[in-house]
């Protein structure tokens, strides 16, 4: 007689940490709309001679009153539900047991992090996604580092883009699961590294909190570190070039072992949705009835404003209003010395043309800025020839499941 198999518990999307994240966002999303509706409010009252509140966009008497009345209720309201689920998150936890990390959750909070990441951390929101570098789920550190016989000498860094996270990495093509990283390690003995990170910080940021992870978790590894190799997809690979950048500058050991860097579609010189972003921003603040409205553009985080040309560095925005539309400011960074770097781009034309390659592209990075191309000498990035991969009727996502792609990252770490 066989034993019967219990069925297996569905996976939690939701956890008690969520109901306190989802009031601190309630509280933001209702104090954000009531200051537009306040500023569209105040054009309509100055068109007709009335003067301006304590700053502009505040109306002023009775009116004002009753916005303020409404942003400080909201608060109230908003701290008190965010201190009444912080008391009841333990009971939850235990009620609710460990719920898994389900790749469903992970996008919608990765998704979440992308668009407003940086306020997520401002506010303290439990959403908000903490940089971690993982090995077969683990979180790595010097406290918890791999098992040495899991692991060997080669590290593969795993990056992901914007808006996602590190379980994306897995895909499919033709109903077959498709992973790169897993197909390098398989065939090249390389040990995976992920990494996960709140994507809608600034990239110079991520930059930073990297270079000093890397160097932590490599510092402990359980054996000698042979050598370490990186493939970053789209931001993934700003955010590695900033981090090579601050290894430079603090003169970290982890940078003498880096070997190779992968970029797949990373907006080496920016995308242009997000310059078309910033064109809104200017179209809306150019009227007063308008100009309230813009604050909904400027809603978008500091890691998708870093995508109009591709910041890296701390100087490119620092001290500077990232909505307001201005030329290319950024100090050219150059490709690191002494690593091989190689670079995939793709476009969903048939063949390359000057109007496909600029305005086409994958879909989200024109075919110039994956190649490190730019009209200015200075700023262009050297990519040899035989660095580079050109993949056509292939889309921005697509390149994480081209099996011709994976092919060419097997030959370039192969040899």
């Amino acid at each position: 007689m066989t034993t019967p198999i219990p069925p297996r518990k569905p996976a939690r999307h939701l956890r008690a940490s969520d109901l306190r994240a989802l009031a601190l966002l309630g509280t933001e999303a209702t104090r954000a709309v009531t200051t537009i509706a306040e500023g569209v409010h105040q054009s309509v009252w100055r068109s007709l001679g009335a003067r301006d509140g304590a700053d502009s966009g505040q109306t002023r008497g009775l009116t004002g009153l009753v916005y303020q009345s409404i942003h400080g209720i909201t608060q109230l309201v908003g701290k008190g539900l965010s201190s009444t689920f912080t008391l009841l998150e333990p009971l939850l936890r235990q009620l609710e047991g460990a719920p898994d990390d389900t790749p469903e959750r992970a996008a919608v909070v990765a998704a979440l992090n992308g668009v407003m990441g940086d306020r997520l951390q401002a506010s303290a929101n439990p959403l908000a996604t903490p940089m971690t570098l993982r090995h077969q789920g683990q979180v790595l550190s010097n406290a918890t580092p791999p098992a040495a016989q899991a692991v060997t000498g080669k590290v593969l860094l795993v990056i992901h883009g914007l808006c996602m996270n590190d379980l994306q990495w897995s895909s499919q093509h033709q109903g077959k699961p498709v992973n790169h990283a897993s197909a390098i390690s398989t065939a090249l003995g390389y040990t995976p590294v992920y990494l996960r990170y709140n994507s809608g910080l600034h990239v110079s940021d991520n930059g930073a909190e990297l270079a000093r992870q890397l160097d932590d978790v490599l510092r402990h590894w359980p054996v000698p570190v042979q050598a370490v190799s990186v493939l970053a997809h789209s931001m993934g690979g700003l955010v590695m070039r900033s981090a090579v950048h601050c290894a430079t500058q603090a003169g970290w050991q982890w940078l003498s072992q880096l070997k190779h860097i992968v970029f797949l579609g990373t907006p080496h010189h920016g995308a242009p949705l997000e310059r078309a972003g910033n064109w809104v921003d200017v179209l809306l603040g150019s009227t007063p009835y308008s100009r309230p409205l813009a604050k909904l553009g400027q809603l978008r985080s500091s890691g998708v404003t870093d995508l109009r040309y591709g910041l890296v560095l701390d100087s490119d925005w620092q001290g500077q209003d990232r909505f307001r539309r201005q030329p290319d400011r950024r100090t050219p960074l150059p490709l690191p010395a002494g690593v091989a770097c190689f670079t995939v781009a793709a476009t969903l034309a048939g063949q390359r043309s000057a109007m496909a390659d600029r305005l086409v592209g994958d879909g989200l990075v024109p075919l110039p800025s994956a190649l490190g191309q730019h009209d200015e000498p200075r700023r262009c990035l050297d990519f040899p020839a035989a660095h580079q991969h050109i993949a056509y009727r292939t889309g921005h996502l697509q390149l994480l499941s081209d099996p011709t792609v994976a092919q060419q990252l097997l030959r370039w770490l192969g040899t």
